[in-house]
């Protein structure tokens, strides 16, 4: 398999997004000039079309700091950022926004008020946080999940995880009638009953093969290794369709996801995309530390799952 380039896979995702239209966004208290930027360049790419939720003399100032004309940009006022979050929610629950953006607040505060009881953007799924990497040692894009939302997830809330990667993979990543190959990470590569991670990965397995995990290869545990180099998983003897050749690797709880997408991104150079998967619209999740490239993909992860959204694709 040849591998891409950062810039060439960053062509073909854009690629994809040609003939879809921009997203109503809700941008949730945008009151940084980085995030007044950053909505910029997706707007320049067509992936969104921004409201701007939040306090509007703080917007405004923002714009200003960033030098940029925001005028065609509708702006909702609201006192703070826990209103913005409230606002936008209820907008997108009415299906006046396909898809929401993090601005200048914290991520829980967000998905906060998405997880409510009573915001009508929950699904029957656990919400689940997603990176789509892109690395030039790794031959092809893949999957981190959950690095940002579930701190210590049950095997129930890692069933949900691996179905919401899996419904993103063939959105965005697949073709055809290809399934995506889910590695479940862990220490090792042999169950242990004195580790927790070793026997949810087992029974996430058996669970695919049973039908309760739909649409994909899933194999576990495997250590990071054997996930994704054929020759390390050979010199152990493992025999497995997924076993160096993973698309999506699931972490057994957060710190690990999170510690191995930054270690990737600040010493290996991946791009990291980030996306909140599972609730009624997708979440542009995005850092102040992603550069450009990021950022865009990340709309593009968006635009490509309203799309999918709006066509009964995935529900």
């Amino acid at each position: 398999m040849t591998t891409l380039s950062a810039s060439e896979y960053f062509q073909l995702a854009l690629g994809r997004c040609e003939d879809l239209p921009a997203v109503r966004t809700g941008v949730v208290h945008p009151v940084k000039a980085n995030v007044i930027e950053a909505i910029a360049d997706a707007v320049s790419e067509q992936l969104i079309e921004p409201v701007l939720i939040g306090p509007a003399a703080r917007i405004h100032a923002a714009a200003l700091e960033a030098g940029i004309d925001i005028s065609p940009w509708p702006v909702i006022d609201t006192e703070h950022s826990h209103e913005a979050a409230a606002k936008a929610v209820s907008l997108a629950a009415a299906g006046e926004l396909g898809a929401l953006m993090k601005g200048s607040l914290h991520t829980d505060e967000l998905l906060g008020a998405v997880v409510h009881a009573e915001s009508g953007l929950r699904t029957e799924r656990r919400i689940s946080h997603a990176f789509v990497m892109h690395i030039e040692s790794y031959p092809k894009p893949f999957i981190i999940t959950d690095a940002a939302v579930n701190i210590s997830p049950d095997l129930a809330t890692k069933a949900d995880i691996v179905q919401n990667a899996v419904n993103l993979w063939h959105v965005a990543l697949g073709g055809g009638d290809d399934l995506p190959k889910v590695a479940v990470l862990a220490a090792v590569e042999t169950v242990n009953p004195r580790m927790d991670a070793t026997l949810d990965a087992a029974a996430l397995s058996k669970m695919a093969d049973r039908g309760q995990i739909t649409g994909a290869h899933v194999d576990g545990p495997l250590a990071f290794d054997n996930a994704i180099s054929a020759a390390a998983a050979k010199e152990k003897g493992i025999v497995s369709a997924v076993a160096g050749h993973a698309d999506i690797l699931l972490v057994p709880e957060i710190e690990a996801g999170n510690m191995l997408a930054k270690q990737l991104t600040f010493l290996g150079g991946a791009d990291a995309a980030g996306i909140v998967l599972g609730a009624r619209v997708p979440i542009i999740l995005t850092s102040r530390a992603d550069n450009l490239r990021a950022r865009l993909l990340s709309c593009v992860l968006a635009v490509l799952l309203a799309e999918a959204r709006r066509t009964g694709q995935i529900k």
